[in-house]
């Protein structure tokens, strides 16, 4: 019995690490689409939304970081 206990154990840690992975992949990914959605759909001018998108391009981390965190909400409070 505790065989089959260790390989159920074994096979739960797999699938933990494989999603685990996965979603360490799949986190920048969705953000770099969510920022560039965003950032296309601000109220800002098209000048400004080149310069966002071209710096979430140049540093695909970075640039939707500091978007969500600093850009989105300056271009929402100049535009009120």
């Amino acid at each position: 019995m505790t065989a089959v206990l260790a390989d159920t154990v074994h096979r739960g840690l797999q699938f933990a690490a494989v999603a685990g992975m996965v979603a360490l992949v799949a986190f920048p990914i969705l953000l770099f689409i969510g920022a560039l959605v965003s950032v296309l759909g601000s109220p800002l001018g098209l000048g400004m939304k080149f310069v966002w998108v071209i710096f979430a391009f140049c540093a695909p981390f970075l640039g939707p970081m500091l978007w969500f965190l600093v850009g989105k909400k300056s271009a929402e409070a100049s535009f009120r």
